[in-house]
Protein backbone atom coordinates (compact mmCIF):
# COMPACT_ATOMS: atom_id res chain seq x y z
CA UNK A 1 0.00 0.00 0.00
CA UNK A 2 1.38 3.29 -0.95
CA UNK A 3 0.19 7.04 0.24
CA UNK A 4 -1.74 8.95 -2.25
CA UNK A 5 -0.72 12.23 -2.85
CA UNK A 6 -1.40 12.98 -5.90
CA UNK A 7 -2.99 16.09 -7.28
CA UNK A 8 -5.76 13.64 -8.71
CA UNK A 9 -6.88 14.59 -4.71
CA UNK A 10 -10.12 16.71 -4.67
CA UNK A 11 -9.98 20.35 -3.34
CA UNK A 12 -8.28 23.22 -3.62
CA UNK A 13 -5.48 22.32 -1.60
CA UNK A 14 -4.86 19.25 -3.70
CA UNK A 15 -1.34 18.48 -3.74
CA UNK A 16 -0.49 20.38 -0.79
CA UNK A 17 1.73 18.24 1.93
CA UNK A 18 0.95 19.00 5.57
CA UNK A 19 2.86 17.44 8.15
CA UNK A 20 0.58 17.69 11.54
CA UNK A 21 2.80 17.09 14.51
CA UNK A 22 -0.12 18.91 16.54
CA UNK A 23 -2.70 17.30 19.09
CA UNK A 24 -5.42 18.07 21.14
CA UNK A 25 -7.93 20.76 19.39
CA UNK A 26 -6.30 23.77 17.96
CA UNK A 27 -3.59 22.47 15.69
CA UNK A 28 -6.18 19.31 14.76
CA UNK A 29 -9.01 21.50 13.91
CA UNK A 30 -6.66 23.66 11.86
CA UNK A 31 -4.90 20.63 9.83
CA UNK A 32 -8.09 19.31 9.41
CA UNK A 33 -9.95 21.91 7.72
CA UNK A 34 -6.89 21.75 5.66
CA UNK A 35 -7.74 18.37 4.78
CA UNK A 36 -11.50 18.64 3.87
CA UNK A 37 -9.69 21.39 1.26
CA UNK A 38 -7.91 18.56 -0.44
CA UNK A 39 -4.74 18.75 1.32
CA UNK A 40 -2.85 15.58 2.45
CA UNK A 41 -2.21 15.80 5.65
CA UNK A 42 0.32 13.42 7.58
CA UNK A 43 -0.77 13.38 11.23
CA UNK A 44 2.31 12.51 13.42
CA UNK A 45 1.94 10.77 16.63
CA UNK A 46 3.65 9.73 19.71
CA UNK A 47 3.74 6.00 20.59
CA UNK A 48 1.06 6.48 23.20
CA UNK A 49 -1.29 8.77 20.63
CA UNK A 50 -2.62 12.41 20.22
CA UNK A 51 -4.31 13.14 23.92
CA UNK A 52 -7.53 13.37 22.87
CA UNK A 53 -7.91 9.68 21.55
CA UNK A 54 -8.10 8.69 25.96
CA UNK A 55 -11.19 11.93 26.19
CA UNK A 56 -13.92 9.61 26.67
CA UNK A 57 -16.77 8.72 27.01
CA UNK A 58 -18.70 9.41 24.96
CA UNK A 59 -17.07 7.02 22.17
CA UNK A 60 -18.01 5.59 19.06
CA UNK A 61 -17.09 1.99 18.42
CA UNK A 62 -14.37 2.83 20.73
CA UNK A 63 -12.72 5.86 19.50
CA UNK A 64 -13.10 8.82 21.18
CA UNK A 65 -15.79 11.41 20.00
CA UNK A 66 -13.38 14.11 20.80
CA UNK A 67 -10.32 12.68 18.63
CA UNK A 68 -12.59 11.56 16.24
CA UNK A 69 -14.54 15.21 15.61
CA UNK A 70 -10.83 16.77 14.33
CA UNK A 71 -9.23 14.30 12.27
CA UNK A 72 -10.68 13.12 9.79
CA UNK A 73 -9.42 12.78 5.77
CA UNK A 74 -5.99 12.26 7.89
CA UNK A 75 -2.83 9.44 7.70
CA UNK A 76 -1.52 8.22 11.32
CA UNK A 77 2.02 7.57 11.76
CA UNK A 78 3.67 6.59 15.42
CA UNK A 79 7.05 8.01 15.58
CA UNK A 80 9.27 8.49 19.01
CA UNK A 81 11.63 11.72 18.46
CA UNK A 82 13.95 9.87 20.95
CA UNK A 83 14.91 6.97 18.87
CA UNK A 84 16.85 8.02 16.29
CA UNK A 85 15.59 5.89 13.31
CA UNK A 86 11.86 7.39 14.20
CA UNK A 87 13.14 10.85 14.73
CA UNK A 88 14.83 11.15 11.18
CA UNK A 89 11.83 9.49 9.58
CA UNK A 90 10.12 12.69 11.10
CA UNK A 91 12.70 15.13 9.69
CA UNK A 92 12.27 13.32 6.41
CA UNK A 93 8.25 14.12 6.32
CA UNK A 94 9.07 17.65 7.14
CA UNK A 95 11.53 17.82 4.51
CA UNK A 96 9.16 16.42 2.35
CA UNK A 97 5.99 18.58 3.51
CA UNK A 98 4.74 22.15 1.55
CA UNK A 99 3.14 23.00 5.52
CA UNK A 100 4.47 22.02 8.68
CA UNK A 101 2.18 22.21 12.10
CA UNK A 102 2.51 22.00 15.27
CA UNK A 103 1.40 23.58 19.11
CA UNK A 104 4.39 21.78 21.21
CA UNK A 105 5.14 24.32 24.17
CA UNK A 106 7.51 26.81 22.88
CA UNK A 107 11.02 25.16 22.40
CA UNK A 108 10.47 22.16 23.47
CA UNK A 109 10.61 20.71 19.92
CA UNK A 110 13.54 22.50 18.68
CA UNK A 111 15.89 20.63 20.71
CA UNK A 112 14.59 17.29 18.46
CA UNK A 113 16.00 19.64 15.10
CA UNK A 114 12.25 20.17 14.46
CA UNK A 115 11.83 23.74 15.47
CA UNK A 116 11.58 26.82 12.69
CA UNK A 117 15.33 27.32 12.03
CA UNK A 118 15.79 23.24 12.02
CA UNK A 119 13.04 22.31 9.63
CA UNK A 120 13.96 25.01 7.48
CA UNK A 121 17.11 24.27 7.07
CA UNK A 122 16.17 21.03 5.71
CA UNK A 123 13.06 22.65 3.76
CA UNK A 124 14.02 26.32 3.13
CA UNK A 125 10.38 26.81 1.27
CA UNK A 126 8.57 25.56 4.37
CA UNK A 127 5.39 27.18 5.78
CA UNK A 128 5.82 26.75 9.56
CA UNK A 129 3.03 27.37 11.58
CA UNK A 130 3.52 26.88 15.32
CA UNK A 131 0.21 27.58 17.70
CA UNK A 132 0.82 28.31 21.46
CA UNK A 133 -1.44 29.43 24.55
CA UNK A 134 0.33 32.76 25.34
CA UNK A 135 3.11 33.36 22.40
CA UNK A 136 6.65 32.09 22.19
CA UNK A 137 8.86 35.43 22.82
CA UNK A 138 7.48 36.99 26.10
CA UNK A 139 6.42 36.01 29.32
CA UNK A 140 3.73 33.52 28.58
CA UNK A 141 5.90 31.28 26.34
CA UNK A 142 6.13 28.96 29.75
CA UNK A 143 2.56 28.58 29.89
CA UNK A 144 0.61 25.74 29.11
CA UNK A 145 -1.82 26.67 26.61
CA UNK A 146 -5.53 24.93 27.22
CA UNK A 147 -8.47 26.86 26.34
CA UNK A 148 -10.37 27.42 29.87
CA UNK A 149 -7.07 29.09 31.03
CA UNK A 150 -7.85 31.23 28.62
CA UNK A 151 -10.97 31.79 28.56
CA UNK A 152 -10.05 33.21 31.95
CA UNK A 153 -7.69 35.27 31.61
CA UNK A 154 -9.04 36.97 28.37
CA UNK A 155 -12.24 38.08 30.54
CA UNK A 156 -14.93 35.52 28.43
CA UNK A 157 -15.83 33.37 31.52
CA UNK A 158 -16.08 37.18 33.47
CA UNK A 159 -18.94 38.21 30.69
CA UNK A 160 -20.61 34.94 31.10
CA UNK A 161 -22.98 34.13 33.50
CA UNK A 162 -26.03 35.86 35.00
CA UNK A 163 -25.09 39.41 36.38
CA UNK A 164 -25.09 38.14 39.97
CA UNK A 165 -23.20 34.70 39.33
CA UNK A 166 -20.28 33.05 39.37
CA UNK A 167 -17.79 33.25 35.90
CA UNK A 168 -19.11 30.41 33.61
CA UNK A 169 -17.00 28.64 30.99
CA UNK A 170 -18.43 28.69 27.43
CA UNK A 171 -19.44 25.38 26.69
CA UNK A 172 -17.27 24.69 23.92
CA UNK A 173 -13.76 25.22 23.52
CA UNK A 174 -14.43 28.85 21.43
CA UNK A 175 -10.26 30.09 21.31
CA UNK A 176 -9.16 26.28 20.52
CA UNK A 177 -11.79 26.24 17.29
CA UNK A 178 -10.93 29.97 16.33
CA UNK A 179 -7.36 30.03 16.77
CA UNK A 180 -7.37 26.99 14.50
CA UNK A 181 -9.82 28.44 12.13
CA UNK A 182 -7.15 31.38 11.74
CA UNK A 183 -4.13 29.68 11.18
CA UNK A 184 -5.86 28.23 8.86
CA UNK A 185 -6.72 30.95 7.36
CA UNK A 186 -3.18 31.95 7.90
CA UNK A 187 -2.19 28.95 6.35
CA UNK A 188 -4.00 29.34 3.16
CA UNK A 189 -2.78 32.51 2.56
CA UNK A 190 0.69 31.30 2.89
CA UNK A 191 0.75 29.15 0.07
CA UNK A 192 -0.76 31.83 -2.21
CA UNK A 193 2.31 33.79 -1.30
CA UNK A 194 4.57 30.79 -1.86
CA UNK A 195 3.19 30.48 -5.46
CA UNK A 196 3.70 33.76 -6.32
CA UNK A 197 7.13 34.29 -4.93
CA UNK A 198 8.50 30.71 -4.01
CA UNK A 199 9.13 31.59 -0.87
CA UNK A 200 7.65 30.19 2.58
CA UNK A 201 7.45 32.18 5.94
CA UNK A 202 6.43 31.42 9.43
CA UNK A 203 3.44 31.52 11.10
CA UNK A 204 2.81 32.23 14.61
CA UNK A 205 -1.05 32.21 16.46
CA UNK A 206 -2.14 31.85 19.94
CA UNK A 207 -4.94 31.55 22.05
CA UNK A 208 -4.59 34.63 24.00
CA UNK A 209 -4.11 37.01 20.90
CA UNK A 210 -7.09 35.10 18.95
CA UNK A 211 -8.74 35.14 22.13
CA UNK A 212 -8.83 38.77 22.09
CA UNK A 213 -9.07 39.33 18.32
CA UNK A 214 -12.09 37.00 18.58
CA UNK A 215 -14.15 39.19 21.19
CA UNK A 216 -13.43 42.38 19.09
CA UNK A 217 -16.40 44.39 19.83
CA UNK A 218 -15.77 43.88 23.64
CA UNK A 219 -12.23 44.46 23.99
CA UNK A 220 -12.92 47.75 21.92
CA UNK A 221 -15.23 48.60 24.40
CA UNK A 222 -12.57 48.39 27.24
CA UNK A 223 -9.50 50.24 24.91
CA UNK A 224 -11.67 53.08 23.83
CA UNK A 225 -13.89 53.51 27.15
CA UNK A 226 -11.51 52.05 29.55
CA UNK A 227 -14.49 49.94 31.38
CA UNK A 228 -14.72 46.23 31.19
CA UNK A 229 -18.04 45.33 29.66
CA UNK A 230 -20.50 43.80 32.50
CA UNK A 231 -21.94 40.03 32.94
CA UNK A 232 -25.06 39.96 31.23
CA UNK A 233 -26.84 36.54 31.35
CA UNK A 234 -27.96 36.17 27.78
CA UNK A 235 -29.09 39.90 27.51
CA UNK A 236 -27.10 41.80 24.89
CA UNK A 237 -25.27 45.04 26.90
CA UNK A 238 -26.96 47.32 23.88
CA UNK A 239 -29.81 45.62 22.31
CA UNK A 240 -33.08 44.96 23.67
CA UNK A 241 -35.25 42.97 23.80
CA UNK A 242 -31.91 40.47 22.33
CA UNK A 243 -32.36 37.35 24.67
CA UNK A 244 -34.16 33.94 25.58
CA UNK A 245 -37.62 34.50 27.42
CA UNK A 246 -39.43 32.16 29.56
CA UNK A 247 -42.66 31.42 27.90
CA UNK A 248 -45.83 28.96 28.56
CA UNK A 249 -43.20 26.16 28.42
CA UNK A 250 -39.81 27.08 27.33
CA UNK A 251 -37.50 29.40 26.63
CA UNK A 252 -37.53 31.57 23.47
CA UNK A 253 -35.15 33.78 22.24
CA UNK A 254 -36.53 37.00 20.63
CA UNK A 255 -34.77 39.90 18.54
CA UNK A 256 -35.63 43.43 18.05
CA UNK A 257 -33.08 45.39 16.73
CA UNK A 258 -34.79 48.01 15.41
CA UNK A 259 -38.15 50.13 15.98
CA UNK A 260 -39.52 47.52 12.85
CA UNK A 261 -38.95 44.57 14.07
CA UNK A 262 -40.42 45.78 17.86
CA UNK A 263 -43.54 47.04 16.62
CA UNK A 264 -44.24 43.46 14.75
CA UNK A 265 -43.03 41.72 18.05
CA UNK A 266 -45.72 44.15 20.12
CA UNK A 267 -48.26 43.28 17.55
CA UNK A 268 -47.99 39.75 17.62
CA UNK A 269 -47.88 39.71 21.19
CA UNK A 270 -51.01 41.64 21.57
CA UNK A 271 -49.08 44.93 23.23
CA UNK A 272 -48.87 47.33 20.48
CA UNK A 273 -49.26 50.16 23.13
CA UNK A 274 -46.00 49.29 24.01
CA UNK A 275 -43.91 50.10 20.32
CA UNK A 276 -45.45 54.00 20.99
CA UNK A 277 -44.56 53.69 24.55
CA UNK A 278 -41.70 57.04 24.73
CA UNK A 279 -40.21 54.69 27.11
CA UNK A 280 -39.58 52.37 24.47
CA UNK A 281 -40.08 53.94 20.92
CA UNK A 282 -36.01 53.58 19.49
CA UNK A 283 -33.53 51.41 20.54
CA UNK A 284 -31.80 53.57 23.10
CA UNK A 285 -34.77 53.68 25.17
CA UNK A 286 -35.22 49.78 25.06
CA UNK A 287 -32.03 49.65 26.14
CA UNK A 288 -31.38 52.09 28.87
CA UNK A 289 -35.37 51.22 30.45
CA UNK A 290 -35.23 47.37 29.75
CA UNK A 291 -35.82 46.73 33.16
CA UNK A 292 -39.40 48.48 32.41
CA UNK A 293 -39.58 46.31 29.74
CA UNK A 294 -38.86 42.84 30.62
CA UNK A 295 -41.71 41.99 32.85
CA UNK A 296 -44.16 43.24 29.94
CA UNK A 297 -42.65 41.15 27.31
CA UNK A 298 -42.56 37.91 29.96
CA UNK A 299 -46.58 38.51 30.93
CA UNK A 300 -47.52 38.51 27.15
CA UNK A 301 -45.06 35.65 26.25
CA UNK A 302 -46.61 33.60 28.87
CA UNK A 303 -49.36 33.06 27.64
CA UNK A 304 -48.75 30.40 24.89
CA UNK A 305 -45.60 27.70 24.13
CA UNK A 306 -42.74 28.52 22.62
CA UNK A 307 -43.37 26.76 19.39
CA UNK A 308 -46.32 28.76 19.19
CA UNK A 309 -44.27 31.69 19.33
CA UNK A 310 -41.84 30.64 17.15
CA UNK A 311 -44.02 30.28 14.53
CA UNK A 312 -46.08 33.03 14.81
CA UNK A 313 -42.95 35.40 15.15
CA UNK A 314 -41.40 33.73 12.10
CA UNK A 315 -44.52 34.49 10.28
CA UNK A 316 -44.00 37.91 11.14
CA UNK A 317 -40.87 37.70 10.28
CA UNK A 318 -39.59 38.29 13.78
CA UNK A 319 -36.20 37.10 14.40
CA UNK A 320 -36.08 34.39 17.18
CA UNK A 321 -35.40 30.85 17.96
CA UNK A 322 -36.24 28.48 20.87
CA UNK A 323 -33.48 27.23 23.26
CA UNK A 324 -32.68 23.46 21.92
CA UNK A 325 -30.48 21.06 23.39
CA UNK A 326 -27.29 20.11 20.59
CA UNK A 327 -29.64 16.80 19.47
CA UNK A 328 -32.26 19.25 18.64
CA UNK A 329 -30.17 21.75 16.82
CA UNK A 330 -29.20 18.97 14.67
CA UNK A 331 -32.77 18.13 13.98
CA UNK A 332 -33.74 21.90 13.13
CA UNK A 333 -30.75 21.93 10.74
CA UNK A 334 -31.50 18.69 8.99
CA UNK A 335 -35.44 20.70 8.52
CA UNK A 336 -33.75 23.78 7.59
CA UNK A 337 -31.99 21.94 4.62
CA UNK A 338 -28.85 22.46 5.68
CA UNK A 339 -27.60 18.84 5.69
CA UNK A 340 -24.97 18.87 8.46
CA UNK A 341 -23.69 15.41 8.86
CA UNK A 342 -22.28 13.47 6.14
CA UNK A 343 -21.51 9.34 5.90
CA UNK A 344 -21.05 7.29 3.15
CA UNK A 345 -23.42 4.76 1.44
CA UNK A 346 -22.37 1.83 4.19
CA UNK A 347 -24.22 2.15 7.07
CA UNK A 348 -21.78 0.81 9.42
CA UNK A 349 -19.95 4.14 8.24
CA UNK A 350 -19.25 6.54 11.19
CA UNK A 351 -21.18 10.05 10.53
CA UNK A 352 -19.02 12.84 10.62
CA UNK A 353 -19.87 16.71 11.05
CA UNK A 354 -19.78 18.73 7.73
CA UNK A 355 -17.23 21.34 6.87
CA UNK A 356 -19.62 25.01 6.83
CA UNK A 357 -18.15 26.20 3.73
CA UNK A 358 -19.85 25.48 0.58
CA UNK A 359 -17.53 26.44 -2.53
CA UNK A 360 -19.41 25.55 -5.98
CA UNK A 361 -16.11 24.59 -7.84
CA UNK A 362 -14.32 22.61 -5.35
CA UNK A 363 -15.97 21.89 -2.48
CA UNK A 364 -14.87 20.27 0.90
CA UNK A 365 -14.28 16.39 0.46
CA UNK A 366 -15.06 13.56 3.41
CA UNK A 367 -12.60 10.29 2.46
CA UNK A 368 -11.14 9.20 5.20
CA UNK A 369 -12.19 8.41 8.35
CA UNK A 370 -10.44 9.23 11.81
CA UNK A 371 -7.28 7.42 11.52
CA UNK A 372 -6.39 5.08 14.28
CA UNK A 373 -3.30 5.23 16.08
CA UNK A 374 -0.25 4.65 13.74
CA UNK A 375 -2.43 3.14 10.66
CA UNK A 376 -1.07 4.54 8.23
CA UNK A 377 2.86 4.05 8.93
CA UNK A 378 3.86 1.87 7.02
CA UNK A 379 2.31 3.89 3.65
CA UNK A 380 3.59 6.61 4.94
CA UNK A 381 7.31 5.00 5.07
CA UNK A 382 6.41 3.16 1.50
CA UNK A 383 5.53 7.10 0.25
CA UNK A 384 9.28 8.46 2.43
CA UNK A 385 11.10 5.61 -0.05
CA UNK A 386 9.14 6.19 -3.12
CA UNK A 387 10.17 9.60 -3.20
CA UNK A 388 13.54 9.11 -2.23
CA UNK A 389 14.37 6.90 -5.13
CA UNK A 390 12.03 9.11 -7.41
CA UNK A 391 14.85 12.12 -6.11
CA UNK A 392 17.77 9.84 -7.50
CA UNK A 393 16.61 9.62 -10.76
Amino acid sequence: MTLDISTSTPGPLSGVIVADFSRVLAGPYCTMILADLGATVIKVESPGGDDTRAWKPPAYRGGACYYQAVNRNKHSITLDFTDQDDLMVAKEIAARADVFVHNFKPGSIDKFGLGYEGVKELNPEIIYAHISGFGTTGAGRALPGYDVLVQGMAGLMDMNGEPDGEPVRSGVSIFDLTTGMMTAVGIASALRHKERTGEGQLIENNLMANAIFTMANQYQVGATTGKAPRRNGAEHPTIYPYNAFPTGDGELIVVAGNNGQFARLCQVLGTSELAADERFDDPEKRNVNRDELRPLLEQALSARSKDEWFQLMRDAGIPCSPVQSVDEGLVSAQELGLDPLWHTEDPESMPTVRNSLSMSGTPATYRKEPPELGEDSEAVRAWLAQVATEAKR
